[in-house]
């Protein structure tokens, strides 16, 4: 059987995606509000590569962020140099958490075949874009009783069409 974590237990110093989204992204150098994060790019190997930005008043547009181009990531707000280090969205990211491609309600199996649950959050190093852990829920009932569980994994996953198999940690 798979062990599991509370995440109230060791995890509570990472930081999960559903803390992020919807963050402002700021320019350091003026303190202009750029826009705010959306959505996490993930690569098929499971890394983040990036994150998803809207940006505009009116008309909002989605931009690219790359990882390696922010230089902070803080409790209250997302720091980059200036916005050249936007790029217009052109083409759909391999995988994203919420929107297109979204992992987010995707079944995860472990290596050895056993029914983890449904993603529902990841667990990351902001500045090195890996996945650390991931957020599963039974179900809205189990949630309540046996409260969020968290799957760690060292090693990438393998994202089918129908599942994310990742080989897990026995901690």
């Amino acid at each position: 059987m798979t062990k599991t974590i509370n995440v109230h237990r060791r995890w509570d110093t990472l930081r999960t995606f559903s803390l992020l989204k919807g963050q402002p992204v700021f320019e350091s150098s003026t303190g202009a509000k750029i826009g705010e994060v959306t959505d996490l790019c993930i690569t098929s190997d499971g890394a983040v590569k990036g994150l998803m930005v809207k940006k505009g008043a009116f008309f909002k547009q989605t931009y690219f962020l790359d990882i390696q181009d922010v230089e902070a990531f803080g409790w209250d707000g997302v720091m980059i140099e200036d916005d050249n280090s936007l790029e217009r969205l052109k083409t759909t990211p391999e995988y994203t958490l919420n929107h297109q491609h979204s992992l987010n309600g995707k079944m995860m199996i472990s290596k050895s075949g056993e029914s983890l649950g449904l993603l529902q959050d990841v667990y990351f190093h902001e500045e090195l874009g890996t996945i650390v852990g991931y957020e599963i829920t039974d179900g809205f009932f189990s949630d309540i009783t046996d409260g969020k569980q968290i799957i760690h994994s060292e090693k990438p996953p393998a994202i089918g069409k129908d599942a994310i198999i990742v080989d897990v940690n026995h901690t």
